[in-house]
Order: C-alpha cells, then sequence, then structure tokens
C-alpha cells in the first residue's frame, strides 16, 4: 500500500509540473493583444509598433524602417527574458516617454506563454 501512495504522490509531482512550464499555444492566444499594433513572421511589416521577428537579442530601437520615439531609441536595452517581462507588465515604466500606448500584461505566466511564442520567429521571421 506504502509503494502505491508513493508511485501516486511521484506521478502527481510529475504530472503537475509542466503547468509551470511555457505553453507556446496560450502565448499565440496571447498575441491577440500585441497584433493589433504588431507583425510576426516571414512577410512581417512594421505598422503602428514595429515587427517583432528575431526580437530577443535585438537592442531596443533598431528595426529598420519604423519610425520609433526618442524614448525608445536611447534606451539601449537588449531585449531579453527578463528585460521582455518587466516591459510588457508596464511599458511606460521601463521606457518613460515610449509611445506605445498599451496597459501591459500582469499575469506571469502569460508573460511566459507569449514569450515562447515570440521566440519562435527568428530574424527572417521564420519558425526556428
Amino acid at each position: 500500500m506504502t509503494r502505491l501512495i508513493s508511485a501516486a504522490l511521484l506521478l502527481t509531482t510529475l504530472t503537475a509540473a509542466p503547468a509551470f512550464a511555457q505553453d507556446i499555444a496560450a502565448g499565440e492566444r496571447s498575441w491577440n493583444k500585441c497584433r493589433a499594433c504588431h507583425q510576426l513572421g516571414e512577410t512581417a511589416k512594421n505598422g503602428v509598433g514595429p515587427q517583432l521577428n528575431g526580437l530577443f537579442g535585438r537592442v531596443s530601437g533598431t528595426v529598420e524602417g519604423y519610425s520609433y520615439s526618442p524614448a525608445n531609441k536611447n534606451a539601449a536595452i537588449t531585449w531579453d527574458e527578463a528585460v521582455f517581462a518587466e516591459y510588457i507588465k508596464d511599458p511606460k515604466a521601463k521606457i518613460p516617454s515610449t509611445k506605445m500606448v498599451f496597459a501591459g500584461i500582469k499575469n506571469e505566466q502569460e508573460i511566459k506563454d507569449l514569450t515562447a511564442f515570440l521566440k519562435q520567429y527568428g530574424k527572417d521571421g521564420k519558425k526556428q
């Protein structure tokens, strides 16, 4: 009986862990909040906001052909998971005077999921 209970506890622990993993499908649903201003993929263009292909590793304010605010151009931050998470929670707090008008995403898991979705796209817009 003890073995059965131990096995059940181990199985529960192992199957519960992925709930905290990044969920690309959930990130794609979250992307719907962004797509009114941003594009991704091989045919992505700048719109109200810059296209977001290859976001991670890129320096802020450097997408060719997009007219950034001086605040964004001068922020000189390199986008990584931590910086993006801080920014997407409250863009105007991270880069005061940015022209991005977005209330932010406060849910940590949603931010992780969105990050996983965005990280799929390389600089060329192809999924990696």
